[in-house]
């Protein structure tokens, strides 16, 4: 018999850090939908926070798992074995001549693409990265070091040196930062756990101009917009810019844990034996899970769904906004949308849950939405209604009224 909430709470409570502040106990998944301890079932449109890209349990990607699982789990990067060429091979194809180097996480592909940066450089003199305020590129300390937000490094000073911030969306702030020890700008084509910032094609246009102008790397975060989520296969692909390298995590393995930096043929050749391993990095399991992963997108062109139903969603918020007085404004690309409040977002996210939605509140005053990109059109009218409902119930009523 399974555990109540309240057990697993207290296993919780009694063997586990308290480094999150969960309130519901999951116990199955199918699609866009959870089901807690207790039977509620949940639209969940945080997709494990960008990570079911496909749903939750898509039989053809446990299939794969299943398959490999009986025959082998784990393969020491000591040899090769198919499925991790057969994934760097899939992911050269959508970036040309591009090779990878596979982690476990996006913090760990961020640290990956920020040392192959250093290699690049270091015979020139080069280590410095130019960051963006307000971004987010993981926990571990070189990745933190790198996110421009002060709570994260809160308590972890001294931080590791080496790092910049300038004002995204802003060139002028990071031409500023350039001197001979800069070795690459390093962004998110959209800034999610910042608020659902969209960086401008005009910005990232500028920026990769600006490496090329002065022999510099344009380092990519995509953990969280890679994968189609934007609508496109990777967010700055909307912008027309390639970047130098890459990170991609989250969404890569529908929840198998596995990351990969990304490198242009500039760069791919940087790393040597010895110069950066991992010890489950791309093994068996985890590239099955991806390479069913992107066999799922394409046969099921969730890339141009995305785009579609995530515009459709998109009006729906903009809606909200004529009609609320305290949503100021719908923001995103493809199915990586949020919306700002006039005040704090989470009392309307406990709201939602309540109702039966699952969503994300960041930023202080965002709520982002981030649906499986399999969605179906009445889940996204059911979503809309419920924060509809919410937002009439919290704030009075509706402008119009």
């Amino acid at each position: 018999m399974a555990a109540t909430f309240d057990e697993v709470q207290d296993l919780y409570r009694n063997y586990v850090m308290e480094t999150y502040a969960p309130e519901l106990v999951l116990s199955r998944g199918k699609g866009t939908k959870v089901w807690d301890a207790n039977g509620k079932v949940y639209l969940d449109f945080t997709s494990g926070i960008a990570v079911l890209n496909v749903g939750h349990t898509h039989p053809h990607v446990t299939a794969a798992v299943q398959e490999q699982a009986a025959k082998m789990f784990h393969v020491s990067n000591l040899y090769y074995h198919e499925l991790q060429g057969r994934l760097a091979e899939k992911i050269s194809a959508i970036r040309g001549g591009a090779k990878c180097f596979f982690a476990n996480s996006g913090a760990e592909a961020n640290e990956g693409q920020i040392k192959l940066a250093r290699l690049w450089g270091h015979e020139q003199g080069k280590h410095e990265i130019i960051a963006m305020k307000n971004g987010f590129h993981g926990r571990t300390l070189a990745a933190a070091a790198a996110t421009g937000q002060d709570k994260v490094k809160k308590g972890f000073e001294p931080m590791p040196e080496g790092f910049v911030h300038a004002d995204f969306n802003d060139l002028d702030s990071i031409k500023a930062l350039i001197t001979e020890k800069t070795v690459g700008v390093m962004l998110e084509s959209i800034q999610a756990e910042g608020g659902v910032i969209v960086g401008d094609p005009a910005f990232l246009q500028g920026v990769r101009a600006l490496c090329d102008e002065h022999n510099i790397l344009m380092l990519c975060d995509e953990v969280q917009c890679g994968m189609g989520r934007t609508g496109s296969w990777f967010g700055f692909e909307h912008a027309g810019v390639a970047p130098d390298v890459f990170s991609m995590a989250k969404a890569l393995g529908s929840g198998f844990p596995v990351g990969a930096v990304v490198a242009s043929p500039k760069v791919a050749d940087v790393f040597h034996p010895g110069h950066h391993a991992s010890t489950f990095g791309g093994g068996p399991l985890a590239c099955a899970a991806a390479l069913a992963t992107f066999e799922v997108i394409e046969q099921e062109d969730l890339v141009a769904k995305a785009q579609e139903k995530g515009a459709l969603l998109k009006e729906g918020l903009e809606d909200f906004v004529d009609r609320f007085e305290h949503v100021v404004e719908a923001r995103g690309e493809g199915f990586m949308l949020g919306f700002a409040l006039d005040q704090d977002a989470k009392p309307l996210a406990k709201s939602l849950q309540e109702m039966g939605l699952l969503v994300i509140p960041t930023a202080g005053n965002v709520i982002r939405i981030l649906p499986p990109l399999n969605v179906k059109d009445d889940e996204l009218e059911e979503a809309l209604d419920m924060l509809d409902d919410c937002l009439e119930e919290m704030h009075g009523g509706s402008i119009e009224a």
